[in-house]
C-alpha cells in the first residue's frame, strides 16, 4: 500500500451484521478495501451513490482523532505504536443503543445512554495522539473555518488541531451527506427499518482503528487495537 500522507484513530465495526450492512450501504469496505454493491431500496429521494457520495471516501466510522498529519520524523510504524500503546491502558466505552437522527443536515448513529463513557474516551485519545500529529499549517486552519467556530472552539483547534474534542465532541456513525429536511426525513424513514435489525445493543467501542489517507483522498484501515485497559 502507498504511503499515506494523513492518518485517523476511529471506530469502525468488527466483522459481521452491522459492518456489512453499513459497507454496502456506503459502497466501500475499508478494511477489505474494496467497494461495495449498493442496495435498491425504495422510497428514497435518490439515488443512494449519490446519497452516500461524501462519507463513502473515510469508509462507515466514528472519529475519534480527526485525521492529522504525522509529526516531523513520524512514520506509519512509530504512528501505529503510539495508537497500539494508547489502546493498550484504555477501557471500552460502552452505551445502551444507537439512534438515527438528522445532525445538522446529515444522517447519523449516534449513542444514547452512556454518553460520558464516550466524551471520556474521546478526550483521552485526544491527549494521547497529540504527540503523533504535526503542527497544523494554515491550509488547514482555513479548512476548519475559523470564523464560524465559537471561542472555544478556536481555542481547541488551537491546542489539539481539531475543534470538536473535550466537551465539544460528539461521537457519531456518518451515514450520509448534507440533505435538505425533506430530503433527510424521506431518508431516515427508509433507512430506521433498513440498520434495526443489526445494530447492536448495548453499543460498545471496543477497539481503537488506524485509518491512512492515501493519496487520492481516500481512507484505508489499517490496524485494530483492542481496548484492554
Amino acid at each position: 500500500m502507498e504511503k499515506m500522507k494523513r492518518y485517523a484513530v476511529y471506530y469502525a465495526p468488527r466483522p459481521g451484521a452491522f459492518a456489512a450492512r453499513a459497507a454496502e450501504w456506503l459502497g466501500w469496505d475499508p478494511v477489505a478495501a474494496e467497494p461495495r454493491p449498493q442496495p435498491q431500496l425504495p422510497g428514497l429521494p435518490g439515488t443512494v451513490a449519490d446519497l452516500t457520495a461524501e462519507p463513502r471516501k473515510y469508509g462507515f466510522h466514528g472519529t475519534i482523532r480527526a485525521p492529522f498529519r504525522p509529526a516531523e520524523g513520524l512514520g506509519q510504524e512509530d504512528v501505529a505504536a503510539g495508537v497500539a500503546e494508547l489502546a493498550s491502558r484504555l477501557k471500552p466505552a460502552v452505551c445502551d443503543r444507537l439512534r438515527l437522527v438528522n445532525l445538522h443536515g446529515f444522517l447519523a448513529l449516534i449513542p444514547e445512554g452512556g454518553e460520558a463513557d464516550f466524551l471520556a474516551l474521546g478526550a483521552a485519545v485526544v491527549e494521547g495522539t497529540d504527540a503523533l500529529r504535526a503542527p497544523l499549517n494554515e491550509v488547514e486552519i482555513a479548512r476548519r473555518r475559523p470564523e464560524r467556530l465559537s471561542p472555544r472552539q478556536r481555542a481547541l483547534l488551537d491546542r489539539w488541531g481539531y475543534p470538536f474534542v473535550m466537551e465539544e465532541f460528539r461521537f457519531h456513525l456518518t451515514l450520509t451527506g448534507s440533505l435538505s429536511a425533506p430530503d433527510a426525513a424521506a431518508t431516515r424513514k427508509v433507512l430506521e427499518p433498513h440498520f434495526a435489525p443489526v445494530l447492536p445493543q448495548p453499543f460498545v467501542i471496543e477497539d481503537l482503528c488506524l485509518f491512512g489517507e492515501d493519496s487520492a483522498g481516500r481512507f484505508h484501515f489499517l490496524h485494530r487495537y483492542a481496548l484492554t485497559g
